[in-house]
């Protein structure tokens, strides 16, 4: 099917980091053309917001409400398909929830929800409405990523027993939030963000990541969680420990205090034979270190590389691709599950590798479970998905 999806998007409006990449990334491949929105709760910014993306005012709305309501009164051929929610944590669950059960298919922003009950909440209502419904876990879409897993699950690493995984930034290591940074403020802030600072912002990202890859359960973790910048009300850095369903262990990193870092989120995991390893600034690099062997350096559009890959890769070898285009290749992908359903036809297993519902869940599961622990002396705890 060649025709575009019709997207609205909730938040996003001006002055918001995130709605800019999430409508860079959605319009990369001419999947979906945006024509509706609310983009913020402020009606003017909402309008104004509309204005400059060029929609028509009718289907710019005032709030999430507004717009569900008036968009079930078009035509369906003419209503809005897919919603894109790229609020602030607070305003994901009921937004979301609302989409489901109007009939509209799902992205949503990471981490899924404010809380795990409304996690839990929410996947059934996901369930019950037979949509789709995708979560933007950005790290899974690099096509070395997707490489790494690959390379896992072909078993060549034998046994998996260590996985290592770090996401560190620096640009909280001031009180950002008490200069009027609008990024830092929703983020350090309970009634906005939930119980977690950095590891809900990217923790949550380190936690997918070692999943992803490993392609393994953690069962149980163990959080040291400080709160570093004085003054804060939510943690900044801490460390986690990780046991895995087939016995391995692991060890995961996130701050927001290690000050001149950016965003080079790292992710190795080793087996019995070897180890594979990516980090995001290389981003076209995945390393493979042997026992008895060399290293290998494997590139994205290689032709050796897997159809996972391959179906990922947007430039020719030797070319670089980034964050811009691993994010829309969530989009995509998620597009083209879509246009499958529409078509009743089965979707390629390729395109149905994308961050769900249940990665939702298990990222929610996680965020309160670190910080559950990094409060409590009974340090090791079971990791859960159920309350």
């Amino acid at each position: 099917m060649s025709k575009k999806l019709r997207l609205g998007m909730i938040g996003g409006g001006q002055g918001a980091f995130i709605g800019a990449v999430h409508r860079i990334a959605l319009q990369m491949d001419g999947e979906y053309e945006l024509v509706c929105g609310a983009f913020s709760s402020n009606p003017e910014k909402s309008k104004a917001s509309g204005q400059e993306l060029g929609l028509q005012p009718e289907r710019v709305y005032t709030s999430y409400h507004e717009l569900f309501e008036r968009e079930l009164q078009l035509p369906e051929d003419q209503r809005v398909q897919v919603i894109s929610i790229v609020t602030p944590n607070h305003v994901h669950f009921e937004p979301a929830k609302l989409a489901l059960q109007n009939g509209f298919h799902v992205v949503l922003d990471k981490p899924m929800t404010f809380s795990l009950q409304e996690a839990l909440e929410l996947r059934e209502i996901a369930k019950a409405s037979g949509k789709r419904f995708c979560l933007t876990h950005t790290y899974t879409g690099y096509p070395m990523v997707k490489e790494a897993r690959q390379v896992v699950a072909s078993g060549r690493l034998g046994k998996i027993r260590k996985v290592y995984v770090e996401y560190p930034q620096g640009w909280l290591s001031r009180f950002e939030e008490g200069e009027g940074n609008k990024q830092a403020s929703w983020r350090t802030d309970p009634s906005q963000s939930g119980v977690a600072g950095a590891m809900g912002d990217i923790g949550t990202h380190a936690f997918n990541l070692a999943e992803y890859v490993s392609g393994l359960s953690v069962t149980k973790i163990c959080a040291d969680i400080n709160i570093v910048v004085e003054g804060r009300q939510l943690d900044d850095d801490g460390a986690v420990l990780l046991k895995f369903d087939n016995g391995a262990s692991g060890v995961l990193i996130a701050s927001q205090v290690a000050a001149g870092e950016e965003n080079n989120v790292k992710v190795r995991v080793f087996g019995e034979h070897g180890g594979v390893e990516w980090q995001q600034s290389d981003q076209n690099t995945m390393m493979l270190r042997w026992l008895d062997m060399p290293a290998e350096v494997w590139r994205t559009g290689g032709g050796y590389v897997s159809s996972y890959a391959q179906h990922n890769t947007r430039t020719p070898a030797g070319h670089p691709e980034g964050y811009l285009e691993a994010f829309a290749n969530l989009y995509r992908n998620f597009a083209l599950c879509v246009k499958a359903d529409l078509a009743g036809e089965q979707p390629k297993p390729e395109w149905l590798d994308f961050p769900g519902i249940e990665e939702g869940v298990r990222g929610m599961a996680f965020i309160e479970g670190v910080i559950a622990s990094g409060k409590s002396d009974q340090k090791w705890m079971d990791f859960s998905t159920e309350v």
